[in-house]
């Protein structure tokens, strides 16, 4: 995963939970790792020690999770959502027609599910993320503006911006 330095844009409640997350991680977190990595070594036999590796294993992906975290921390801008909505951008809500058939629409939140404080067990908000194929297309569009991208099948879709309005959790 290489880091970018692209900005990521927060809400202060989604700033504050991946701030508070990252405390957890890098005190409580890691001395809990920690222990459970002693007492398996106390096990006995590290090549047959599956509790001694799975240990070791989510100090891994612990470790990851709290190197993103610092990472999207670093490059947080915080605030609101933009109540600019002339244009699409992240933490804006945006509603597209396929193809130019506005019977045929899509309404979603420009951004990310974690980085808009949204909850995925509440929260049924359609997310996309602007590095995503249909991000990137629109992204800085206008209403009215038509794009065309490549879907993940390689396949062209064609839409269009019918609105952007600020988005509210």
């Amino acid at each position: 995963m290489s880091e970018t330095t692209q900005a990521i844009w927060l809400t202060q409640e989604a700033y504050d939970k991946l701030r508070a997350e990252l405390d957890h991680l890098k005190s409580e977190g890691r001395a809990e790792v920690t222990a459970k990595i002693a007492q398996a070594r106390d096990e006995g036999d590290l090549k047959e020690n599956g509790g001694y590796h799975a240990a070791r294993e989510e100090q891994g992906k612990q470790e990851a999770r709290i190197r993103q975290l610092a990472d999207m921390l670093r490059r947080a801008e915080v605030g609101e959502a933009p109540t600019n909505t002339d244009e699409v951008a992240p933490g804006t809500q945006v509603t597209i027609a396929f193809d130019g058939d506005e019977s045929d629409t899509d309404t979603f939140v420009l951004g990310s599910r974690e980085l808009l404080g949204l909850d995925e067990s509440v929260d049924s908000t359609n997310v996309y993320s602007p590095q995503s194929p249909l991000g990137a297309a629109i992204l800085g569009r206008k209403k009215g503006d038509a794009v065309s991208y490549a879907a993940p099948n390689g396949r062209s879709i064609n839409v269009t911006v019918i609105a952007v309005e600020p988005f509210h959790s």
